[in-house]
């Protein structure tokens, strides 16, 4: 029998049994000391030692939850962060087909605050009049639903595009945000209502700046509580600390079958105007690659520091950890070099692992398709409060059955950048087909053709899969993106 969630975490309506077993679950682990923080060892240089506080003067009555949200970082590079798998992958569960709907910081940013589609939350883009912080609707969010339910909160990074100022917006206790724009070294943050610069020195950089007011967050705030940590890396342009700089110095040059595309075709105008790569190009597309892979270090070391101030609170094994991107990123393929907004695999996917020690008890690899549009929900559901317009769906019940009924496809969407058109697609298990607004199509079978090589949009073979995917189209793109009619 799986429990409810609200069952799990509050009196009510449960049972006498519920709440017996409950009650007995959060003693055990109360009873339990666990293990003193991680050495970096030899690895790597060790962090920046942040001073401890005081922990907080009795154990939080329900569950913690923890975001960490890295910015433009693609899904297969959690190879490359040891900490995070140590504390998380090998922990929790790593869905390797997770997605955005919308492949670009703000709107993503905004449906994984509220678990709605840019068609809902009105933000469509980084800036106005369909973007940014102006475009945001903030008065509901999984900020607000959480304090209103006694949830301490705290974000500690990047919040939304074109944000700056004294304005916190509801639902956060603790607030400590970049400025746009967000730097790894000369920013400016929103300290609780107070602008504050950090310069170039070593101690300044973001990356620890930011992990070492999450982790005092963490050791001084009583009862439950919300961490939402998005550092800027590894977002071009990629800077690492002084600690990392010769980190990745052999990695060999990342040259998949689509990198710098010999024949574009078959795809649309905007792909077909890009010049082939010149070895410049080439150059600095590894040059990015190698920094970002080197930026996400320090976030590892974070996520370590994190672990272990739950740890050290008697919160980790009553918390839910998320790490994932907002956003994935192009490193060549298509002969696109650092690009996002594009309907491609590079692009949509994003690395996505969570850790729940209450209710994932052996660590695995999942391949439903789950997106950004499920985050609020399923913290929601962990909290047991309602989330007021959420269009995802929690990702609970696929915590202890994988078998678990699940979808077979989902909308992607984007308005008009500087140089992709406005488009929706649909995304199924084995299938993307896209319609942009110039009336062009993709369509491109994963399962044989993983790389997106061939658009089979005017294949006779494909003729009744693109009959179904256009109907499909139609179905979820309401109501469509500004500027876009439905083909």
């Amino acid at each position: 029998m799986r429990l409810n969630l609200g069952s799990r975490w509050r009196f009510g309506a449960a049972t006498a049994l519920v709440v017996a077993v409950a009650l007995l679950g959060y003693a055990i682990a109360s009873a339990v000391r666990e293990s003193p923080g991680h050495s970096a060892g030899n690895r790597r240089p060790s962090p920046p030692i942040i001073s401890p506080t005081p922990p907080p003067p009795h154990r939080p009555a329900g569950p913690s939850i923890v975001l960490v949200l890295t910015d433009d970082q693609r899904w297969d590079t959690l190879w490359a962060m040891p900490i995070v798998q140590r504390d998380l992958v090998a922990h929790g569960i790593t869905f390797a087909d997770a997605f955005l709907v919308n492949s670009l910081c703000c709107p993503s940013r905004a449906t994984i605050l509220t678990g709605e589609y840019s068609h809902s939350t009105g933000v469509y883009s980084d800036v106005g009049p369909h973007g940014g912080f102006h475009a945001f609707k903030d008065r509901s969010t999984i900020a607000t639903w959480l304090r209103n339910d006694g949830y301490h909160t705290g974000l500690f990074g990047k919040y939304l595009n074109e944000y700056h100022g004294t304005y916190i917006p509801p639902g956060w206790d603790r607030w400590f945000a970049f400025q746009q724009p967000p730097g790894y070294s000369n920013y400016h943050v929103n300290d609780q209502g107070t602008i504050r610069f950090f310069g170039g020195r070593p101690s300044d950089y973001s990356t620890d700046v930011l992990a070492a007011r999450a982790v005092s967050f963490i050791r001084s705030t009583p009862g439950p509580l919300f961490l939402y940590f998005a550092p800027f890396a590894p977002h071009y342009p990629a800077r690492p600390p002084l600690r990392y700089r010769t980190a990745f110095s052999d990695l060999p040059p990342y040259r998949p079958p689509n990198y710098n595309e010999a024949d574009v075709s078959d795809k649309p105008a905007y792909i077909q105007r890009r010049r082939p790569f010149t070895p410049a190009n080439e150059a600095l597309i590894d040059g990015v690659r190698r920094d970002q892979y080197r930026s996400l270090l320090a976030v590892d070391d974070a996520v370590g520091q994190i672990v272990d101030a739950l740890r050290a609170t008697h919160r980790l094994r009553t918390t839910l950890i998320l790490f994932m991107s907002d956003n994935g990123l192009t490193w060549g393929e298509h002969r696109l070099g650092i690009f996002k907004q594009v309907p491609y695999e590079e692009s949509i996917r994003t690395p996505f692992v969570i850790r729940d020690d209450m209710l994932i008890h052996r660590p695995r690899t999942d391949r439903h398709l789950v997106l950004n549009l499920d985050v609020a929900q399923t913290f929601a559901e962990v909290a047991g409060v309602a989330a007021p317009g959420a269009e995802g769906n929690s990702l609970v019940p696929l915590f202890t059955d994988p078998s678990a009924p699940w979808r077979s496809d989902f909308l992607i969407e984007h308005t008009n950048g500087s140089t992709i058109p406005t488009y929706c697609a649909v995304r199924t298990v084995r299938y993307i087909y896209v319609f942009y607004s110039t009336g062009e199509r993709e369509l491109y079978d994963l399962q044989q053709d993983p790389f997106e090589l061939q658009n089979r949009a005017s294949d006779p073979h494909y003729a009744a899969v693109l009959r179904y995917l256009r109907l499909r189209l139609r179905q979820l793109c309401k109501p469509p993106p500004p500027e876009y009619v439905p083909g």
